[in-house]
């Protein structure tokens, strides 16, 4: 695993080079394969004291490759106008570190300190490379929901670092340490970083003004840093949880709702797969809530398919915008007319969203189900309407965007590129 991050290190020089951008991809590429050879799934492996990996870390390490590789296949527009495209590489490199790190760190206090890091490369992205100047807005909303919920965060790791000695995730104990205080400012910088309705109001301003590249790093990989972080630390609150998580629950489930019930007022494209995100991530926070060992790891599996399943919403959604100009859907419909062929890729992505077979979506979907209605059966109701609405959502982007009178204004007519057919089969 070291060699494989030193390889990325060592591609940092290259993105400054004349033919950088595919030498880097390809070589992303060829580094996420070797992974994939080399590694046996469900090991343990250290890398020094405050590193290592074991299932949890490697799934979302292999995920937070795969989608930086699709980042740079998504953003050619930056290379053909050749927009500072030596910086975007040199970001997205850089981005792709701070993940890996952070996945593979054992200390509370790196976690944290890469956990963080990561905010950095993403709001350069945001900042540097995002469409209107609403992007300013979008970034400051970023970085203090971030930081107020993350510096409470960092309090409470060196108060618990001081009161006992486990500095390692392996050696967190459920010990008479965590009070209420410490259980709120453990969780609420994860909860931020999910995000749990109530705190989720940076999302869809950062996805709107993010690029493509952006929006799919957000989607596919940032949000599940909340969920990881989750996962590590309720070892140490699992006396509290079994108290409180009763209101996490009820929040992110009622949040789940209202929020698939804003989905359905949508015109801005990418603002509805926003919002959808969270109704997504409602379900996992509420499979954490109840502490079981199905919620444990269908949340995880959850969150790797719903960050492969945004990312390919997203990267339709900058297909047509490139083409129309607008992200509404009151331009964008009728594409059927127009990308006939991207019909069917808008289809097959719209299915996983909704959980269709044969999608990843799904298995989480039941996971995360059956975990919730085993700890209390009244949530069935809650879970019926956001199964519901999910798929009334995703049928309303799917139908809107594809059928009906193509815009009169419209001047151009392009069908797909190859590279955006390999992009969204990938």
């Amino acid at each position: 695993m070291l060699s494989y991050i030193l390889y990325v290190f060592l591609m940092v020089p290259l993105c400054f080079i004349k033919r950088g951008w595919w030498l880097v991809q390809n070589l992303l590429f060829l580094v996420f394969m070797g992974l994939m050879t080399s590694i046996n799934f469900f090991c343990w492996g250290s890398l020094s004291y405050f590193f290592g990996y074991d299932y949890l870390s490697f799934g979302l390490v292999m995920l937070s490759f795969w989608i930086c590789i699709l980042m740079l296949l998504a953003s050619y527009s930056i290379l053909r106008y050749s927009f500072y495209n030596n910086l975007f590489l040199l970001m997205v490199l850089f981005l792709l570190l701070m993940l890996c790190f952070t996945f593979c760190s054992l200390s509370l206090i790196s976690f944290y300190f890469f956990f963080e890091g990561s905010l950095i490369p993403t709001l350069f992205l945001i900042f540097g490379w995002g469409y209107q100047p609403e992007r300013f807005q979008a970034g400051v909303y970023l970085l203090f929901y971030t930081l107020f919920a993350s510096l409470p965060l960092l309090i409470g790791i060196l108060s618990y670092n001081n009161e006992s000695d486990g500095r390692i995730f392996f050696m967190l104990y459920k010990d008479n340490l965590v009070n209420i205080y410490m259980y709120v400012v453990l969780i609420m910088a994860f909860l931020v970083s999910m995000p749990m309705y109530l705190l989720h109001l940076w999302l869809p301003k950062a996805h709107v003004e993010a690029p493509v590249s952006g929006s799919m790093i957000l989607a596919g990989v940032l949000l599940k840093l909340g969920g990881y972080g989750l996962l590590r630390v309720f070892e140490l609150l699992m006396s509290m949880g079994l108290l409180l998580n009763i209101f996490m629950l009820s929040v992110s489930l009622v949040g789940g709702v209202l929020v698939s019930l804003m989905c359905l007022r949508q015109v801005d494209m990418k603002s509805l797969i926003a919002y959808s995100s969270v109704a997504h991530m409602g379900l996992v926070i509420g499979g954490l809530a109840t502490m079981n060992i199905w919620g444990f790891y269908m949340s995880l599996v959850m969150m790797i398919a719903h960050g492969l399943c945004s990312s390919g919403l997203f990267c339709l959604a900058n297909i047509s915008y490139e083409r129309l100009g607008s992200r509404s859907l009151l331009v964008n419909k009728g594409l059927m007319a127009l990308m006939p062929s991207l019909t069917m890729w808008w289809f097959l992505i719209s299915s996983c969203n909704m959980a269709a077979p044969p999608s990843l979506n799904l298995l989480g979907e039941i996971g995360l189900f059956n975990s919730m209605v085993g700890w209390a059966w009244l949530v069935m109701f809650f879970l019926m309407l956001i199964s519901f609405f999910s798929a009334a959502y995703t049928f309303f982007l799917y139908s809107y965007s594809q059928h009906g009178v193509y815009y009169s204004g419209l001047y151009s007519c392009v069908s797909g590129y190859c590279r955006e057919y390999l992009l969204l089969l990938l």
